[in-house]
């Protein structure tokens, strides 16, 4: 049963970054990620989305589409979505065209998060083609991408769909900005914008109603991990908190290691301080622990969604930590 300081319609969902493990096949990683979305489908969670990362050895997804294609023939009724298509790297009517054709194929199950990212490194934007993309280019291509999702585009992007995908935009600093003036909801996440509610304010006071969205409406994102204590939740953690710290280090995001190889390592000093401040952003802990940061959270921020981005080493300690979520969903 949902813990009553949770808000009767407040709703949970997952976004799976289809995390590498160290030593194994990509493919085992995009499986996963579909079996995760026929896991997440059964135990009742609203959307299940895929992100969109190029060259980085930690992540095997490159093309939400295809792998939203992938888990929507798997799956019976979760929604599903992009978290998001990077619109630097896209041309906005093949955007459109996209997501046009998983809707017809899956009426009403798909959404598309747009974001404005920049390839992880120069080599990778160097390969993409993408030098410069600021904010008012993201807010045109928005727009466009809308233009032709709706049918008012200078041509016509097929297939005509009866109901045309909602659109998030993944947003920081003048992305709420860019949303607010297009009247779409957003996707929020980092500890600095989660812990200053501002951003969130201004963007619900510029907030302009519009057919897609009549009032402004905020997805929370970030990690949250439930286990039988905090200090077991906390060592599940370690992987991506060490993922992260290392990456700091090298450049390169890599793929997880196990908990064993991690705590067999030396770290140094600068690692350890990195490891907790990224830990002490996520909510983790046992399950009432969980539930009370999550109501908080959601009461600063006004969150209408959270949408876990949790991910560890171990895929059955991450099956057992999404079915300990799915078992606060308000209802």
């Amino acid at each position: 049963m949902a813990p009553t300081d949770l808000p009767d319609t407040l709703r949970f969902s997952l976004l799976d970054r289809t995390r590498t493990r160290h030593g194994e096949p990509h493919a085992d990683a995009l499986e996963a990620t579909l079996r995760r979305a026929e896991h997440a489908d059964a135990l009742g969670f609203h959307r299940f989305w895929t992100a969109e990362h190029h060259a980085v050895p930690g992540i095997a997804s490159g093309s939400p589409p295809l792998l939203l294609a992938a888990a929507a023939a798997r799956t019976q009724r979760i929604r599903l979505g992009s978290g998001g298509v990077m619109l630097p790297n896209h041309r906005p009517l093949v955007v459109a065209g996209q997501f046009a054709m998983l809707e017809a194929l899956h009426p009403g199950r798909i959404d598309l998060g747009v974001g404005r990212s920049l390839g992880f490194t120069a080599p990778v934007r160097e390969a993409l083609g993408v030098a410069e993309y600021d904010t008012e280019a993201f807010a045109r291509d928005i727009t466009a991408v809308q233009d032709f999702l709706h049918g008012r585009g200078p041509v016509t992007a097929l297939p005509v769909v009866q109901t045309p995908p909602p659109l998030f935009v993944l947003a920081t600093g003048r992305g709420l900005e860019v949303a607010a003036r297009a009247g779409l909801p957003v996707v929020v996440g980092g500890p600095r914008l989660l812990a200053d509610p501002a951003p969130l304010d201004r963007y619900r006071e510029q907030f302009q109603p519009s057919a897609a969205a009549p009032e402004p409406y905020v997805v929370v994102s970030l990690e949250v991990m439930i286990a039988d204590s905090t200090a077991a939740a906390r060592e599940l953690l370690l992987p991506e908190a060490w993922a992260m710290a290392e990456s700091r280090s090298t450049g390169a995001f890599g793929p997880l290691r196990s908990r064993q190889e991690i705590r067999a390592m030396t770290l140094r000093p600068q690692q350890l301080r990195r490891m907790d401040e990224w830990i002490a952003g996520t909510v983790h802990g046992d399950a009432e622990r969980v539930a009370g940061e999550l109501a908080d959270l959601a009461g600063r921020t006004g969150a209408s969604e959270i949408m876990a981005s949790t991910s560890t080493y171990d895929r059955d300690d991450l099956a057992r930590a999404d079915s300990a979520l799915a078992e606060l969903l308000p209802g």
